[in-house]
């Protein structure tokens, strides 16, 4: 053998063996991706078993039976652990809430936060607060009983497009339109509920709505949030190369004649639609955590854009069932848990990434 194809030789192993290592790490990626996809179904079984219980003839009574299983699985957790909570539907709404959220706020805080528009889902956020606040109002006023968070979804989307519009219409720097609706809407949402609580006489339990609550997930709302985040995942995969390049090279996506306004609105709807949904874990305080801490932490570890999708959706599950766990076993508000552990996963994350990916630009 020659001196040279000996030294292509010695070259070709540390790049077959570092193949293996990507290989064996993508397919824990991988398995990770199908373990939360396997979750996220049962989650779906549970919310469909939870409103077709109801229905009437064989249909209720074998989603009923199904819906039970559920309630034993959570009795035999209790009685393992010790808790008595898993037993009651009112946790799995909860848990199920979580899931979903864990995979939509990571997936939308990717492009959020590759965009440099992190403190966009604080500030729709506050928008939805609003939105919480108005809800309150008209039930007083009306005795209706349909669900906040439609109102607050409205609010929120409203408050995305009026961002939108706001930050195209002004010559001022990209976060001084998002710093405005932020104190804006934050301010409107606290004069509502003092003059509620003077002038329409409204019980309002603002701290769940400040910092999460588990008691404040109702049915409806796990159904609202499950059919959201299916809308979510669904609208990220069928776009996913239109939003890919509008993240990295807006200018390139008009001149390739892409209609950048439209998918920007899209994103920005869409993060309204995530907002509302986590609200009711880590509410309106702590949500935005959630679109940005998972994928900071997957960006300290990821190659490509692709494997920051799939970490952060990870790290998101991770903190949100590990917050969860924490707020359960210690009485905690979910919210705070949920963001500890995420930060923690962060400074993890940085001690043992070796500094190649470049931090958050994947440029």
């Amino acid at each position: 053998m020659s001196d040279t194809e000996t030294e292509r030789d010695s070259t070709a192993r540390p790049s077959l063996s570092g193949l293996r290592g990507l290989s064996t790490r993508g397919s824990i990626e991988i398995a990770g991706i199908a373990v939360t996809a396997v979750l996220a179904l049962a989650m779906l079984g549970f919310v469909g078993l939870d409103w077709l219980r109801d229905a009437p003839g064989g249909l209720g009574a074998g989603a009923g039976l199904l819906f039970e299983q559920f309630l034993l699985l959570g009795a035999w957790i209790d009685f393992y652990f010790g808790t008595n909570v898993f037993r009651h539907p009112f946790t799995w709404r909860a848990l199920s809430t979580g899931v979903f959220v864990g995979i939509v706020g990571p997936l939308v805080g990717t492009y959020l936060v590759h965009r440099q528009m992190a403190l966009i889902g604080e500030t729709l956020a506050h928008t939805a607060f609003v939105g919480v606040a108005i809800g309150l109002l008209f039930v007083a006023a009306t005795g209706w009983n349909g669900s906040l968070l439609l109102v607050a979804l409205l609010v929120s989307a409203i408050g995305a497009l009026g961002l939108q519009w706001l930050t195209e219409q002004t010559d001022s720097y990209g976060d001084v339109p998002i710093a405005i609706m932020l104190t804006g809407s934050f301010a409107v949402g606290t004069l509502l509920i003092s003059w509620g609580r003077d002038v329409a006489a409204i019980s309002i339990d603002i701290e769940g709505f400040l910092f999460g609550s588990l008691a404040i997930v109702t049915a409806s709302g796990a159904r609202l949030v499950s059919v959201l985040s299916v809308s979510v995942v669904a609208l990220v995969v069928y776009n996913y190369k239109q939003f890919l390049f509008i993240t990295f090279d807006e200018q390139a996506a008009r001149v390739a004649r892409l209609n950048v306004r439209w998918y920007n609105a899209l994103l920005v709807v869409m993060t309204a639609v995530v907002v509302v949904g986590a609200m009711q874990i880590l509410g309106v305080i702590l949500v935005a955590g959630l679109l940005v801490i998972p994928v900071a932490a997957s960006s300290q570890l990821a190659r490509s854009f692709r494997e920051t999708l799939y970490l952060s959706v990870l790290i998101g599950q991770v903190s949100v069932l590990g917050g969860l766990a924490v707020a359960i076993a210690g009485g905690l508000p979910p919210g705070g848990s949920i963001i500890v552990i995420a930060i923690v996963i962060y400074l993890l994350s940085v001690g043992v990434s070796d500094g190649s990916t470049g931090g958050l630009s994947l440029h």
